[in-house]
């Protein structure tokens, strides 16, 4: 055994890029080759990254499941049906207890990809010197709050630094409140915003779910607007303004129970109600009706912002929508946990007539330079453009599939964050092969996961780093596997 390998699995790397063979351990079949290729285009990086992430003693993945069985809650889902276990990461590929590389298409939280060497090095020196929080003054803390005001609209001013989405989004509820003297909230139904006790109450995804508490009086929910699934469809020129007229009974409803309308919460971009993009307009439309009731606008743009779109730097501007209030969460940290509320002067003083608001890490010396270095870094290295070039080809490569296999009902996205519909012969949600679908990618060591209220749809987000390679990997992939689908059910 070599470095910790098991004898078993060798096989010969063909450089093709150097015009030479290598030997090289790892599993002998051709998603192998096709991921080592793509991650070690010549002989020297190869050997580099072999060193630094792939030469492990093996961890016993079943002792570590167990340990997981004993020590943490039964509601702690893994994903996949054979669970993977991730020690090691570099750019959009992960490595497991083997040194296995995996193309990872599946996590938006390594926002510019995994273990960057520019926040590894701001991390370290910023840990060298001290790590304290927004009590006491620190260049750090304008310079990233500057940084992300860069990126917003002018009449966006404050920014709140927070330690997740999740804190991010009950200070938001804690806002709106303070500004309006109301307490109502309306959101879409089937959304996610977070873990914490208020941020559950607007999210449907999880009041809903089974075991789920149920919706509280002050909250009223409206329709996805989803325009594949939902009651308005895309030949309908005038769906977007439709689906923005059922927030007039919701708030109507909160009116006359007597909660008042503090405001309108909603991911830009609906991700665990399926990837959904609304039909333009339709968050504008409900902006307008929700200021004509006194209450407030929260974009949730944890899921889409920050350049995931490609050609939008933040969801609502793809709305032409102008939010009162933005969230920012993981994907601004890359992993290090930080969130981010930004609101106009206005609200803040509002807010601030109330006690204190304090984060103990929140705004840490530490966490503002790792959050700047992120928003550095999608410029830097044209993240953004890359988001844009990268989904275009994914896109049209998934259209083709579409039209290919009878099984894909939809396919939607934009950039980076996109969404596979599966359906059955009948048109209805096809839950099963999704699941099926999703853990055959997993046997490929491609990672994606699965979304819908009936989670029946392919959730495609990988980092921003994902190049040409890892495109066509993951849809000739995609395509073998919808064709074994297709052989085995005679569809």
């Amino acid at each position: 055994m070599n470095g910790g390998w098991a004898p078993h699995v060798h096989f010969r790397l063909w450089l093709s890029t150097e015009g030479i063979e290598a030997d090289w351990p790892g599993v002998g079949d051709p998603d192998e080759m096709y991921l080592w290729r793509a991650l070690c285009p010549n002989p020297a990086a190869l050997l580099n990254l072999a060193d630094d992430k792939c030469r492990y003693t093996p961890t016993n993945k079943d002792e570590i499941r167990q340990g997981r069985r004993d020590h943490f809650g039964g509601n702690l889902s893994l994903t996949y049906a054979d669970p993977v276990m991730l020690l090691r990461g570099w750019k959009h590929h992960l490595f497991d207890e083997w040194g296995r590389p995996y193309l990872d298409a599946y996590n938006n939280v390594p926002h510019v990809g995994h273990a960057h060497p520019r926040i590894q090095a701001v991390a370290a020196d910023q840990l060298k010197r001290m790590n304290s929080n927004t009590r006491y003054l620190h260049p750090a803390q304008t310079a990233f709050a500057n940084k992300i005001l860069s990126k917003m609209p002018d009449h966006l001013q404050v920014c709140f630094l927070v330690n997740s989405g999740s804190e991010a989004n009950e200070l938001a509820l804690r806002l709106a409140r303070a500004h309006t003297g109301a307490k109502g909230v309306v959101t879409p139904n089937h959304g996610y915003h977070g873990n914490t006790t208020g941020a559950i109450d607007v999210s449907a995804y999880k009041f809903n779910a089974r075991g789920g508490i149920g919706k509280s009086d002050w909250v009223e929910l409206v329709a996805v607007a989803d325009d594949y699934r939902g009651s308005f469809k895309r030949d309908d020129p005038d769906r977007a303004q439709k689906f923005a007229d059922l927030a007039d009974p919701a708030i109507a409803a909160l009116q006359a129970r007597g909660h008042g309308l503090a405001g309108f919460i909603a991911e830009t971009f609906p991700s665990v109600g399926g990837q959904i993009i609304p039909p333009k307009g339709y968050l504008a439309a409900v902006y307008q009706k929700i200021r004509a009731a006194g209450g407030i606008c929260i974009a949730d743009e944890v899921q889409t912002g920050l350049g995931r779109l490609g050609d939008y730097y933040f969801g609502f501007e793809h709305q032409e929508a102008s939010p009162d209030i933005v969230v920012l969460g993981k994907p601004i940290g890359n992993g290090h946990p930080i969130g981010v509320l930004v609101t106009t002067r206005a609200i803040a003083d509002s807010f601030a007539k109330g006690p204190e608001c304090f984060s103990t890490f929140g705004g840490s010396t530490l966490s503002c330079r790792i959050g700047k270095e992120v928003l550095d870094i999608v410029d830097d290295e044209g993240l953004q453009q890359n988001a844009r070039l990268m989904g275009a080809a994914l896109i049209a490569g998934l259209k083709a599939l579409e039209h290919k296999h009878p099984c894909v009902g939809d396919i939607r996205g934009m950039g980076l964050f996109l969404g596979l519909e599966l359906i059955e012969t009948d048109g209805s949600e096809a839950t099963g092969l999704c699941s099926y679908v999703k853990n055959r990618m997993r046997d490929h060591r491609i990672l994606i996961g699965s979304e819908g209220p009936r989670d029946n749809i392919l959730k495609i987000r990988p980092p921003l780093t994902i190049d040409a390679e890892g495109v066509e990997m993951i849809l000739t992939t995609l395509d073998g596997i919808l064709s074994e689908v297709a052989g085995r059910s005679g569809r």
